[in-house]
């Protein structure tokens, strides 16, 4: 089968198309999937980068949606010739092999697709969907009439925790790299759209000097600092992730200092610890996607072959909205 290989770590180019990698056989609960459509995510580079030491030669992916093929032993609850999709299980450092025309899934993983959500929104949409919905659920729990900074607002997820927010009730300011991306973020329903130089001096100056209530960041270093600025007394810094690099060195005191201040790192597996939780965050995902209350931009779609460009743009930070990969059949 066609598969993308990292065979080491490194930049893009260590990123290898290979038309006769051996097929995976699915073990004691796992499945096997035909893959119609992977998602890629900043997560894929740093695995790819070394960042999260998977051991290398591996197949990288983390995200996608296809048709069960094959039942493995002890699986139950499962059929081939469903449409599911499925997002990583919490470690960072195992390689999951959605880069490729055929994956191995742990069935307890796997969430059916409603017919009214096809396998391309299906894959462009789980993880991080179910991402925005704790992130606006239960990591903040947004209120309306919040203000809400979203870093990346033209980017896969940041669109979708700026639609989450605002159907709860929230005031959106999103922040973009590039101003061709400020429609794309008010499309998602940012109310002002800043870009990153100076924007906690303009949150400020939005919220009459009081602040933003919450701010979530997956930018990292170079936002952190201007985040924790915009936000008022007893706000929440929400850390994301770091794809201008990690926060380091961090003094707790400075929390104090900006005002009783709240941080917290999140990460998906906390939220999706077992079944039950899992599978209600996805319905909730693919309802409003079905119901088209929750639009999904796709900005992106490349066969295997091309995973090294996919990789390049998205690190360029030359794309909105998610970016697929979509295996040859």
């Amino acid at each position: 089968m066609q598969a993308v290989i990292a065979t080491r770590h490194g930049g893009p180019e260590v990123l290898t198309t290979v038309d006769t990698h051996p097929e995976p056989r699915p073990g004691p609960g796992r499945v096997l999937v035909d893959v119609a459509a992977s998602g890629v995510n900043f997560i894929d580079v740093s695995q790819r980068r070394g960042v999260f030491a998977v051991p290398t030669p591996f197949v990288p992916g983390v995200e996608g949606a296809g048709t069960v093929a094959e039942l493995g032993p002890e699986v139950s609850g499962v059929a081939v010739g469903d449409r599911v999709a499925w997002a990583m299980d919490g470690s960072v450092t195992t390689a999951y092999g959605a880069y490729a025309q055929r994956a191995v899934v742990r069935a307890d993983r796997l969430v059916p697709i409603p017919d009214a959500v096809d396998f391309e929104a299906a894959a462009a949409v789980l993880m991080q969907g179910m991402t925005a919905h704790y992130l606006t659920h239960d990591t903040h729990p947004v209120r309306a009439g919040e203000t809400v900074v979203v870093h990346s607002a033209a980017g896969g997820l940041g669109g979708l925790l700026t639609q989450y927010a605002v159907a709860r009730g929230a005031r959106v300011i999103g922040t973009v790299s590039d101003p061709d991306k400020h429609a794309r973020a008010r499309a998602a329903g940012a109310e002002l759209v800043l870009d990153y130089p100076g924007f906690a001096d303009r949150v400020r100056e939005a919220t009459d000097g009081r602040g933003a209530d919450v701010v979530y960041d997956g930018v990292g270093a170079a936002t952190f600092d201007d985040g924790l600025a915009s936000l008022r007394p007893r706000g929440t810094m929400v850390l994301l992730g770091g794809t201008s690099g990690p926060v380091r060195g961090f003094d707790t005191g400075r929390l104090l200092a900006g005002g009783s201040l709240r941080l917290t790192r999140p990460g998906i597996a906390d939220y999706t610890r077992d079944r039950a939780e899992l599978l209600a965050r996805a319905r909730d995902v693919f309802d409003r996607v079905g119901a088209d209350t929750l639009r999904v931009h796709v900005g992106g779609r490349y066969p295997l072959a091309e995973a090294r460009r996919a990789h390049q743009d998205l690190e360029g930070r030359r794309t909105t909205g998610k970016l697929l990969l979509v295996p040859r059949v």
